[in-house]
């Protein structure tokens, strides 16, 4: 009635089997979409940071905003994944500051406002 279990399984090459069939159908995308038109929840995902590499502490926060979405969507929920986006101003600014060695807004100006900015996007966009 039921085939006997392989002892010898190999979970690494099942998972990229199955790994590459939800790629190949596009499976992901087809479990929300399959829910337009339901009740909508959205879970709006942030950056972790925006001035330093993300640590073991943000691991807790990732696995909630994971889970929670998934819950919602086996209870018939629209869930699309939006993500949002915060380069939390003060914190990067304060990081660039640093990194040119300056003390305040007169340097800021004096080096200029708008090639500081571009500091200010490039830090940010280093830790993506």
């Amino acid at each position: 009635m039921f085939r006997p279990v392989n002892s010898k399984a190999n979970f690494p090459q099942i998972e990229e089997t199955i790994l590459r069939l939800w790629q190949d159908k596009n499976i992901f995308k087809q479990s929300i979409e399959r829910r337009q038109g339901a009740p909508r929840f959205v879970l709006y995902e942030g950056p972790p940071t925006a001035n330093g590499n993300p640590g073991i502490h943000h691991v807790l926060s990732r696995i909630f905003k994971d889970i929670i979405p998934r819950y919602k969507a086996m209870k018939g929920y629209y869930t699309p994944r939006i993500a949002g986006w915060d380069t939390h101003g003060l914190p990067v600014e304060l990081e660039v500051e640093k990194k040119l060695g300056f003390s305040g807004k007169a340097q800021i100006e004096e080096y200029g406002v708008a090639q500081f900015n571009q500091r200010c996007r490039e830090s940010v966009f280093s830790y993506l």
